[in-house]
C-alpha cells in the first residue's frame, strides 16, 4: 500500500544545495543542507536508546557577529535505501541518518506541511 504524501514522484539532489522532491499528491519539497542536517534522524542525533540528543544547529543564524570560519556544510554521498529512504553522508564527517521519505515530509518546511505534522 502506498500513500500519495510520502511517495516521491521527482527527487533533485544538489550536493552543494539541497534536495528538492515532487510528491505525488503533486506537493513540492525543497530541503536546503542545513535543515536536513539538523533533521537527522539518526540514533545520536535523535538521542534514541536513552542518550543525550547530539542535535547540529546549523539552520540557526550565529549570535556573535565575530564568528570564526566555519566551513560550509555539503553532502558527499548520497544513497539509496530501498524504495524508502536515502542515507546521506555529510562534509562533517557524520553519515548514519536513513532519511525516510515519511521523515522527509514530516520535515517539509512549508507552512502546510508544518502546520499538518507539529
Amino acid at each position: 500500500m502506498t500513500d500519495a504524501a510520502t511517495d516521491p514522484e521527482h527527487i533533485a539532489i544538489s550536493k552543494s544545495k539541497g534536495i528538492k522532491i515532487d510528491w505525488k499528491d503533486g506537493h513540492s519539497s525543497s530541503y536546503g543542507l542545513e535543515l536536513l542536517r539538523d533533521e537527522c534522524p539518526c540514533a545520536s542525533c535523535t538521542g534514541a536508546h536513552g542518550t543525550e540528543p547530539q542535535r547540529t544547529s546549523y539552520a540557526k543564524p550565529d549570535a556573535s557577529p565575530f564568528q570564526m570560519y566555519k566551513p560550509s556544510l555539503k553532502m558527499l554521498e548520497v544513497e539509496a535505501i530501498g524504495a524508502y529512504a536515502v542515507r546521506i553522508a555529510w562534509s562533517d564527517g557524520h553519515g548514519t541518518g536513513i532519511y525516510s521519505w515519511t521523515h522527509f515530509r514530516k520535515i517539509c518546511p512549508c507552512e502546510v506541511c508544518r502546520a499538518a505534522y507539529q
